[in-house]
């Protein structure tokens, strides 16, 4: 976790286990994943994980409920017995069902999908979500897993709109806008190093591509979308890993890290309910100049037009 950033820049948060679920997490660093689904609405992951095959009965979820302060979002009943535990049987064994052709939208990091017989889709992401921040090497294996993430949905996925510009004179930011049924995404608290503490909360994760930590993708930060806009801005700064709440390497004494600008961004939102994850990817914006003037104030107007807040800090156009 870390700490609350300045106005413009968005409510970060170092990823634990147990935050924020979305996409529901089956388990961690599974191969050969398996999924099947039947006429009841039941989805069966089967995979193998150190040495021994795993089955998982999955049901009773379905898209997402819209945030409400107070209320619960969906969320899948799961059974690791592979249906013992929910039919007293060794349901694995006899389950059937099928993978129908999966013929949705594009989605990251898939391992497996399907389409079921009523024309909703199920999907298994795997990706690495616990990746450290400030571009560090994963240095454990639990900061190397890959989450192996499932999710059940009808109908139009969630948004991700992003964008970038300049805050505080020529300091790069990304914003954008989390979005599902033409509602905004977002939670009712986080703690003060910004993980989400209910669970309509989603975290948002920034990887940098050929930054100054080093080629290839690197894990910069992650952030909510804010209450009550689904609006979110980042400003690439440089951060002290000893402060903040920030993992790093035991031992770590070298200073400040960042900004990780890079040639282009990725940014993966955590879905929504059971809804899966979704991913876009733009070029970085560059240095700013005096001939982007019109693009800096394009940029102001259309996060001004949100009506957010603490991400219209640190804009110079009004």
């Amino acid at each position: 976790m870390r700490a609350l950033l300045a106005a413009a820049i968005a409510v970060a948060a170092f990823t634990v286990a147990g935050t924020a679920s979305a996409a529901q997490l089956i388990d961690r660093s599974g191969t050969h994943i398996v999924l099947r689904t039947n006429t009841k609405g039941e989805a069966l992951v089967t995979y193998n994980k150190a040495g021994a095959t795993k089955h998982v009965l999955v049901w009773g979820a379905l898209n997402a409920a819209p945030p409400v302060a107070g209320q619960h979002q969906v969320k899948f009943s799961l059974d690791y017995s592979g249906g013992y535990g929910k039919y007293h049987t060794v349901y694995w064994k006899s389950f059937g069902g099928t993978c129908g052709s999966y013929d949705g939208p594009a989605l990251p990091n898939v391992v497996a999908a399907c389409k079921s017989f009523d024309g909703s889709y199920w999907a298994v992401q795997e990706w690495p979500q616990s990746l450290p921040d400030l571009g560090f090497t994963p240095w454990t294996p639990e900061l190397r897993a890959q989450w192996m993430e499932v999710s059940h949905w009808s109908g139009a996925l969630p948004t991700l709109e992003v964008h970038m510009g300049w805050v505080y004179g020529t300091v790069q930011q990304l914003f954008g806008r989390y979005m599902y049924d033409d509602r905004p995404i977002f939670g009712f608290g986080t703690t003060n190093v910004g993980a989400p503490t209910d669970n309509f909360g989603r975290l948002i994760y920034l990887d940098t591509y050929n930054s100054m930590y080093g080629s290839g993708w690197r894990r910069e930060n992650s952030f909510v979308p804010h209450n009550p806009t689904g609006a979110f801005c980042y400003g690439f700064y440089s951060f002290d890993p000893l402060h903040g709440g920030y993992k790093h390497p035991a031992g770590y004494s070298g200073g400040k890290r960042g900004p990780g600008i890079g040639t282009q961004y990725r940014i993966t939102a955590s879905g929504t309910g059971v809804m899966p994850n979704v991913s876009v990817t733009i070029p970085s914006i560059g240095a700013y100049d005096a001939s982007k003037a019109g693009e800096r104030a394009a940029a102001d107007a259309l996060l001004r037009s949100w009506g957010d807040r603490s991400c219209n800090a640190g804009l110079t156009h009004g």
